[in-house]
């Protein structure tokens, strides 16, 4: 039979025509032919191209940990296979759609006829699809209907196509092709997602009466819920199903009142999803450990609960391992229990407190201004800087007069550490931020001024971890990875390793921390850590990062919203997240301190005045001192501090000349160097000279006894 011959044809002889070939044989040579000339894909190339909506996102040991939505086309979940069917559902699909599925040859001639007699006075024939027909129109989208419905010729090649399925599927197959691949409700697609989405289980688990609603679905998936129950409602009866018209209404008003939710068991690591998966990207192993990432989810969200009295609602944590780079655990914040859970505490920027004090005194002992014994002075500062006077305090307010650079680090002083800014440098100590990979460090460093040394900068976490890790790699750099297989970036030495072992060993001291955070605190682990914490202004923002042998972990706590926090230092706030994961990942996992490297030395020191217990410490070979350390050791690095190199100095017309002072400042204050300006004695060797300005070009020197020049700068009075 041709289709030529069925031009002009009135469409109820068209139908007639078609039920009476059905019923004629459909395996006619004709039909058989033009069967074996479609083009039909095999069932596995079908399975293999189709994509769930959803990308997985795996940890290193290939779980899954996180699920994200890549494709808005449709929402489709994971393939699923007869097995993991309800059989009720399966029995109800082939009730509604196709009663003789298992017995035709992809044809149901028995439905044509029945569709011709119900349709007799329509001129179309319709409702006589069999299920392989469907699959054949699914997979070939040729054979979707131009407008409303097939016309002649669609519906000719769509019976060709079913007969050809059927002779290269197996009817399981067709059936399993079938549920996956047709549209439930709006934008579900399959059974997995229309299961999930309006019942809130896998497949495996739907009743008769869930079963039965899906089916009514099938045919209208938009329809109203009044008459998807009604539908459903009738087939139940048609059925024989043990189910009331109550609980078919309560059922479809349960699942089709409100918009569908579709949730996962597993959901670890949103952040990390929205960075590695892109469309396209069906799924990504990563290098994350399932099991931490879990961990430190939990640790986190059970810390921040104890915390909510004190104004706490957010935080972060990330975890490195030191050698390979990979990252092993990313918590962007705590999930539902966050503030703003698509917040991503891990690049947020945020104030770095005194997390960046190791990398300041690193860069003075690198450079040999000072040692691990060095005496600074913890005494109220005051410095002139160009927007005014900066007078820096301690955590507590208190002052300790005379302490070791070991003791200040280790106890995060902060005064002491200004004045170690003043010996090194704020341009260099910028610069090597920079180099350590703190990219949100863009300003130049006048911008920052000495606040910077408290750690006044926005930094991210992920920068801090960089960075710390840094340290525990001897001052060698990488970059960090988050894909599993990725290429190692190339190490960069960055800071000397000598210096980094230094300050390794002083963040490692128990003891010299005791000064601020007594013996006994969070910072305290069983095995070799070296740590530090940072609280920024106004407590606003908490860290605690540190590393072991092996790891380096990070912790953020605070308020994404940039509310202060109650009384929360880095010891309560998050020391303890800190102390959990590192006890976690150290459970059966040893860590020892670094190796000395070559060109540090171990000398025995004693201090004047008893000013600190004599002690064994760890220099750069020939800056060891050779006698007792006193407090003016550190005057030979002596700097001019106000004014500042081309500073431009004003006199204001409305203050009498002979009132008007600018106020010459050098450091350490306890030295003694005389004053020199434009070559000639200045009169004074007070590290405080008030000084009556005269307009002119001027070279401001401090010398010391002997005539040398410790210190110059350049300034200009207008």
């Amino acid at each position: 039979m041709s289709l030529k011959y069925l031009k002009g044809v009135p469409g109820i002889c068209v139908a007639a025509v078609l039920a009476l070939a059905c019923l004629a044989g459909v395996g006619s040579l004709f039909v058989a032919r033009s069967a074996r000339d479609a083009k039909i894909p095999a069932f596995q190339s079908v399975r293999a191209s189709y994509r769930a909506s959803d990308a997985v996102l795996l940890d290193r040991h290939q779980e899954v940990i996180h699920a994200l939505r890549t494709d808005d086309t449709a929402r489709r979940l994971e393939w699923t296979r007869l097995a993991d069917v309800s059989p009720s559902f399966l029995q109800t699909v082939v009730f509604v759609e196709d009663r003789r599925f298992f017995s035709h040859s992809g044809v149901d001639p028995r439905a044509f006829v029945s569709a011709f007699a119900r349709n007799v006075t329509s001129g179309r024939l319709s409702g006589a699809s069999t299920i392989s027909m469907q699959v054949a129109s699914i997979i070939d989208k040729t054979l979707k209907p131009k407008r409303v419905r097939r016309d002649l010729g669609q519906k000719w090649r769509q019976v060709l196509a079913a007969i050809a399925l059927e002779k290269t599927w197996k009817k399981e197959e067709i059936l399993e092709a079938y549920i996956n691949l047709i549209y439930y409700r709006g934008e579900l697609q399959g059974v997995r997602a229309a299961s999930k989405g309006l019942f809130g289980k896998e497949p495996s688990g739907l009743t008769q009466l869930e079963s039965s609603i899906l089916a009514s679905l099938i045919t209208s998936p938009n329809a109203t819920r009044e008459r998807v129950a009604l539908r459903s409602w009738g087939l139940a009866q048609k059925a024989g199903l043990q189910i009331t018209r109550d609980d078919v209404d309560r059922k479809t008003g349960e699942a089709l009142t409100s918009a569908y939710s579709i949730t996962f068991e597993t959901s670890l690591a949103p952040h990390v999803a929205r960075i590695v998966l892109a469309p396209g990207c069906d799924r990504q192993v990563t290098t994350l450990d399932g099991r931490l990432q879990r961990f430190t989810l939990q640790s986190l969200r059970n810390n921040l609960a104890s915390l909510r009295s004190r104004n706490v609602s957010d935080g972060a944590v990330m975890v490195v391992d030191n050698v390979t780079g990979d990252i092993l655990a990313y918590v962007g914040n705590s999930g539902r229990t966050s503030s703003a859970v698509w917040m991503d505490g891990v690049r947020a920027r945020r104030q770095a407190g005194s997390t960046l004090k190791p990398f300041l005194y690193g860069l003075a002992i690198e450079k040999g201004y000072l040692t691990a014994s060095s005496i600074l002075e913890d005494t109220p500062l005051s410095i002139m800087t160009p927007t005014g006077l900066y007078v820096p305090q301690n955590y507590d307010n208190q002052f300790r007069g005379n302490v070791s650079v070991r003791t200040a680090l280790a106890s995060s002083l902060n005064v002491p550490a200004v004045k170690t800014l003043l010996v090194a440098g704020l341009v260099p100590f910028v610069e090597r931020l920079k180099e350590l990979g703190f990219r949100s460090i863009t300003e130049e460093p006048e911008f920052y001024g000495f606040s910077i040394a408290l750690g006044s900068a926005d930094i991210e976490l992920y920068e801090l971890v960089g960075a710390y890790r840094t340290l525990a790699m001897g001052g060698r750099r990488a970059d960090m990875r988050l894909v599993k297989g990725a290429s190692p970036s190339a190490q960069v030495r960055v800071m000397d390793e000598k210096a980094a072992f230094i300050i390794s060993q002083i963040l490692s001291d128990r003891e010299s921390r005791a000064v601020t955070f007594g013996l006994e605190n969070p910072l305290s682990t069983r095995f070799w850590t070296a740590v530090k914490t940072g609280t920024s202004k106004d407590m606003r923002d908490n860290w605690c990062v540190g590393f072991s042998g092996r790891y380096t972990a990070g912790v953020w706590v605070g308020n994404f919203s940039g509310e202060p926090m109650h009384d929360v230092s880095g010891i309560s706030g998050a020391a303890p997240i800190w102390l959990e994961v590192m006890n976690f990942l150290h459970a059966d996992v040893p860590s020892k301190g670094p190796k000395r490297p070559s060109g540090v030395t171990v000398a025995k020191v004693r201090f004047e005045k008893d000013m600190e217990p004599p002690r064994e410490e760890f220099f750069l070979e020939g800056t060891q001192p050779v006698s007792t350390v006193r407090a003016h050791q550190i005057h030979q690095n002596a700097r001019i501090v106000y004014p500042r190199e081309g500073t431009l100095i004003t006199i204001d017309p409305d203050i009498p000349d002979a009132l008007q002072r600018v106020a010459l400042r050098f450091e350490p204050r306890a030295g003694r160097f005389r004053w020199v300006l434009n070559d000639t004695d200045a009169g004074s060797d007070l590290p405080l000279f008030l000084w009556e300005p005269r307009r002119g070009s001027y070279i401001l020197s401090i010398v010391d006894h002997r005539g040398s020049v410790v210190d110059s700068v350049n300034f200009v009075v207008r």
